[in-house]
C-alpha cells in the first residue's frame, strides 16, 4: 500500500449531499468528522447538490445545524446551474414557468426573468425542479406549456433519493411522468453535467479536485464528465456490485466505503496477467470473458475494487450496463 492517504492526491473535496453527508434530516456515520478534518490537511471543501427544493443558504444552514463546515457559498447547486442554463438560452424579462420549490423560483427571479403562475400567461419555458409537495396539477400544468411550445429545462434528473426511511421519488421521477406526456427529454442543467462542478471547483481555486458522490449516474458520470478524479461512496445509492457493472463512463476512479477513508492510504491494486488483486482479494475474468471469479468476501471492498479492476480491463468499453457472472471461490453467492 502506498504511504500516502487518498486525500494526499487531492486540494479539495466535491462532495454530494444525499447519502454521502446525510440521509433525510440525519448525518451519515462518520461524515461530519471526516469534513470537519478537510481545512486542517489544507483540503477545500464544497458541496455540489441536484437538490433544488432548497436555497443554497437553507442547505448550509442545515449542514451547520447537523455540525459540518458550511459557508452559504460552499454549496452549488442544480437550481443555480438550472438557473444559469435558463440566462444562457434566454434574456431577462422571459416568461418562465417555475415547477419547483421556492427556491428555484427565487434563483430565476434574480436573474430578471418574469415567473408567471400557469399555462395560460404562454410561458417561454418551463424550468422543473424537486418540491416534496409537487402534485398532479402541476405537472400537468408544466405538460400545458410545454405542449404549446414552452422550452422544458430541469435541473436534474435522479430518480431516486436518499431519505432516513430509505430510498424515495427524486425528482426524475417527477421528470418522467411529464416526458410520458410531452414526449421528448428537458435539457438538464444539473449533475451529471460538467458546469456544476466547474464552479465549484472554481470557486475554491482547486486545480486537483475529487468528485465524492453515491450515485454513479450522476455524480460519478458528472466528475467524470468534468474531468475530475472521482470516488463512490458506499453510504447511499450504489455498490460495489453496481459500480462493477457500470457502463464506462460511470464507472468511479475510487471506491471507498466511508467518507472516513479519504484519510486512509487507498489500497494498491496489481495485475499480474488475467488476475487482479487488491490486499486479500483476487479477481480473475474466466470462462471466455463471462464470468468473474473472485477469492474474497462480498462485504469487503477489496473485493470489488479487485473485482471492478479485473472487469473494467476485460471490458474497457461498455456503452451499456454489463452483466457478468460472479463466481465467489470462498461459496459466497
Amino acid at each position: 500500500m502506498s504511504a500516502r492517504t487518498l486525500l494526499d492526491r487531492f486540494d479539495a473535496v466535491l462532495a454530494d449531499l444525499d447519502g454521502v453527508v446525510y440521509a433525510g434530516p440525519h448525518a451519515i456515520p462518520g461524515a461530519i468528522d471526516a469534513l470537519a478534518g478537510l481545512s486542517g490537511r489544507g483540503v477545500g471543501l464544497a458541496y455540489v447538490t441536484n437538490n433544488a427544493s432548497r436555497t443554497p443558504a437553507q442547505v448550509a444552514a442545515h449542514l451547520r445545524e447537523i455540525g459540518a463546515p458550511a459557508d452559504d457559498d460552499q454549496v452549488v447547486s442544480s437550481a443555480q446551474a438550472g438557473a444559469a442554463l435558463l440566462a444562457s438560452r434566454f434574456p431577462a424579462g422571459t416568461r418562465v414557468l417555475v415547477t419547483g420549490s421556492l427556491a428555484l423560483a427565487q434563483e430565476v427571479t434574480a436573474l430578471g426573468m418574469a415567473v408567471v403562475d400557469s399555462a395560460h400567461d404562454n410561458p417561454d419555458v418551463v424550468i422543473q425542479g424537486f418540491d416534496p409537495e409537487l402534485g398532479w396539477a402541476d405537472l400537468a400544468e408544466a405538460t400545458y406549456a410545454i405542449n404549446a411550445g414552452a422550452t422544458w429545462i430541469a435541473t436534474n434528473t435522479d430518480m431516486t433519493i436518499p431519505r432516513d426511511r430509505g430510498m424515495a421519488p427524486g425528482n426524475g421521477t417527477l421528470v418522467a411522468a411529464v416526458r410520458a406526456a410531452v414526449g421528448h427529454d428537458p435539457l438538464v442543467a444539473g449533475k451529471p453535467e460538467a458546469p456544476l462542478f466547474h464552479t465549484a471547483a472554481a470557486r475554491l481555486g482547486a486545480r486537483k479536485p475529487v468528485v465524492v458522490g453515491d450515485r454513479l449516474d450522476t455524480d460519478i458520470l458528472g466528475g467524470n464528465n468534468a474531468g475530475m478524479a472521482t470516488a463512490l461512496v458506499l453510504t447511499g445509492v450504489d455498490s460495489g456490485e453496481t459500480a462493477l457493472r457500470a457502463r464506462t463512463e460511470e464507472r468511479p476512479q475510487f471506491i471507498i466505503d466511508t467518507l472516513a477513508q479519504l484519510y486512509q492510504p487507498y489500497p494498491d491494486i496489481m495485475h499480474d496477467g488475467a488476475t487482479v488483486t487488491c490486499g486479500a482479494a483476487a479477481a480473475t475474468v474466466v470462462d471466455g470473458g463471462t464470468t468473474i471469479r473472485i477469492d474474497g468476501d462480498p462485504a469487503d471492498s477489496d473485493a470489488w475494487r479487485a473485482a471492478c479492476a479485473a472487469w473494467w480491463a476485460a471490458v474497457p468499453h461498455a456503452a451499456e450496463a454489463t452483466d457478468p457472472v460472479l463466481e465467489w471461490s470462498n461459496g459466497h453467492v
